[in-house]
């Protein structure tokens, strides 16, 4: 996945964790809103101590691809959202569904710099989303 490879060639370039983190915070900051009618109880991530919703849709443009929208009310995770919504968005449910993030969570060493509550919340953000792709499989 050359997305991966391009996210982890950016955070290297940052060097330190605090640019890091930086760059996590901007990212979410950026995120685009999520509409209220899509933060409902099926797209929460209820295994986050933060409120994290996302929502997987046909993208408009090319329908076999899905985009992701999503919401988070602390800033590291938001931009960790942003990050995920990114790497995701434009692709195929099956593409996301097979996707290996692990490569991209530990180049990045979030599991060292995030409380281990936190870096359970990110793992079951990523599985609410290969699970709402998952149901536009054909």
């Amino acid at each position: 996945m050359t997305e991966i490879a391009d996210v982890i060639e950016a955070f290297d370039l940052l060097g330190d964790w605090e640019s890091r983190y930086q760059y996590l915070v901007e990212l979410g900051e950026r995120l685009e809103p999520m509409p209220e009618s899509e933060m409902v109880e099926d797209n929460r991530v209820k295994q986050c101590m933060s409120t994290v919703f996302v929502a997987a849709r046909p993208d408009p443009e090319h329908p076999a691809d899905l985009r992701f929208r999503g919401y988070c009310d602390t800033a590291i995770i938001k931009g960790v959202v942003a990050l995920l919504i990114r790497l995701f968005s434009g692709k195929m449910p099956s593409m996301i569904v097979e996707m290996d993030v692990d490569q991209l969570f530990d180049s990045l060493s979030l599991g060292k710099h995030l409380s281990p509550s936190r870096h359970v919340g990110v793992y079951a953000i990523v599985d609410k989303m290969k699970a709402q792709a998952s149901t536009f499989l054909h």
